[in-house]
């Protein structure tokens, strides 16, 4: 077999930069909370749960805390790009850990069949934000 032969069946391919890498996984996770809390609204009694109040954010303090949780993950894929190596590895190595803690304990405290969807997103979510804190620990240095 030619060299010419050989290079025709591998694709190319090439670095992503770490930031983009970053970036792309704050998205990731950032649609997965999207769809399920999409889907939710598709469980029996929700909406009308919703309705009533009868929610897990029940007070204006409550629901200004969630806001600030589901914030910091839109604003790290922005922020993965933009910020320095040094600021930028360290928060995404906190967030990581944090993010991924936390869907580990929604995915192992969700029993009810009607949620089976949720734990499935978290622990996708969960995956993915190890992914995110090892592609962080692992940073290239310069040499």
């Amino acid at each position: 077999m030619s060299e010419k032969q050989i290079n025709a069946s591998v694709f190319e391919d090439f670095k992503i930069n770490t930031k983009l890498k970053l970036a792309a996984i704050w998205t990731s996770v950032m649609f997965c909370y999207v769809y399920g809390d999409y889907f939710s609204l598709y469980v029996p009694k929700k909406v009308e749960d919703f309705i009533s109040g009868q929610t897990l954010l029940d007070s204006p303090m409550k629901l200004f805390l969630a806001t600030i949780l589901m914030t910091i993950p839109a604003l790290m894929i922005f922020a993965s790009v933009v910020l320095k190596p040094k600021i930028n590895r360290l928060l995404n190595m906190i967030f990581g850990i944090i993010y991924t803690l936390i869907m580990l304990l929604i995915a192992f405290t969700t029993i009810a069949p009607w949620w089976s969807f949720y734990v499935f997103l978290a622990l996708i979510e969960s995956i993915l934000t190890s992914i995110l804190f090892w592609t962080a620990y692992k940073w290239p240095r310069q040499i």
